[in-house]
């Protein structure tokens, strides 16, 4: 552990001192819509293949959350779309991970879906497949959308999934 009042146990390089910090990783997506209906992906790739879920993933070095967000729809939904505020923000202490997700008006009702991506596909709320979709803070982030569109008013929204 290191000597500087660092409260935590890290991994330090016998050699050269060096802290190697583990950090959580940043997913970012959008909740694209289209009218009252909104964009969802079916899973062509595990975990949770063949599961409905928002166009997200992994934040890369050198883009804002925003410009991930944007990157992980066209790649795997291949929407056009217009990007608006954020909507939610969930912490996932259990596997290390924050959720970001932003709302995108699309601008065409056709897609190219990606390779990680079997059918993407305009639901309504009563639509939604709601037992098969594949993360819970997609879940969530639908519910905060529709809530939120219902009101006529769009917050951001935090929620710690524990």
């Amino acid at each position: 552990m290191p000597d500087d009042g660092d409260t935590r146990e890290r991994a330090v390089c016998p050699a050269c001192d060096t802290i190697h910090y583990e950090n959580p990783l940043n997913v970012v997506g959008t909740v694209p819509y289209w009218g009252e209906r909104v964009l969802l992906c079916k899973r062509n790739i595990e975990p949770r293949r063949g599961k409905w879920t928002l166009p997200a993933g992994f934040m890369e070095l050198g883009e804002t959350t925003a410009q991930g967000a944007a990157r992980e729809t066209v790649e795997e939904a291949g929407a056009q779309f217009e990007m608006e505020g954020l909507l939610s923000l969930l912490s996932v202490p259990r596997v290390g991970q924050v959720h970001l997700f932003y709302r995108a008006r699309l601008l065409s009702d056709r897609f190219e879906p990606g390779a990680e991506t079997i059918e993407a596909r305009l639901f309504a709320e009563d639509e939604v497949p709601w037992e098969e979709i594949a993360f819970r803070t997609v879940r969530e982030t639908l519910v905060f959308y529709f809530d939120d569109r219902r009101r006529g008013c769009f917050d951001v929204h935090t929620l710690d999934v524990t």
